[in-house]
């Protein structure tokens, strides 16, 4: 990922699992932990979104909110939020315009094959919108623990 730390966030706007269009702006004043994941209901993806919820109190308690992207349909997020019961806050991008921005749209190989893809990645985006950390081809385990140790040692500073 080459977001530059210290950059401002790229600006987006998409809907939410309820069709509610979200921005970037909104969360003006509070840290974003910006993850994109690759497909709803998948074992990685799913593993990702419940340790995400099950540590949104610790974020919340930081002044963060959590915020997934897949290219994935609202009525996909909304059934895989209910299915699994998660608290975070997932945006549609179809279209992967945002993807793209964030560069977690990429060239990827699996087994010999070339094919474009989400690459799971996560952008940790300060209180004025800028980039504070990026984390890239990210493995689920210890990942959401990785971000919220890094964002109470910003906090910090």
């Amino acid at each position: 990922m080459a977001l530059k730390k210290g950059c401002k966030a790229p600006a987006f706007t998409l809907p939410d699992k309820d069709e509610n269009r979200v921005a970037l702006k909104d969360f003006a004043g509070k840290w974003v932990a910006l993850y994109f994941y690759p497909k709803d209901n998948t074992p990685g993806c799913t593993t990702e979104g419940i340790e995400f919820t099950a540590a949104q109190k610790d974020f919340e308690k930081l002044g963060a909110v959590i915020v997934g992207v897949s290219p994935d349909s609202p009525k996909s997020h909304c059934n895989f939020t209910e299915k699994h019961k998660l608290g975070v806050t997932l945006l549609s991008d179809p279209d992967k315009k945002m993807l793209d921005k964030y560069e977690a749209w990429r060239l990827k190989k699996n087994y010999g094959r070339e094919y474009m893809g989400v690459v799971r990645s996560t952008v940790l985006i300060d209180p004025n919108g800028k980039v504070a950390e990026t984390w890239n081809n990210v493995k689920v385990k210890g990942h959401v623990e990785a971000v919220l140790k890094r964002l109470e040692e910003l906090r910090q500073k």
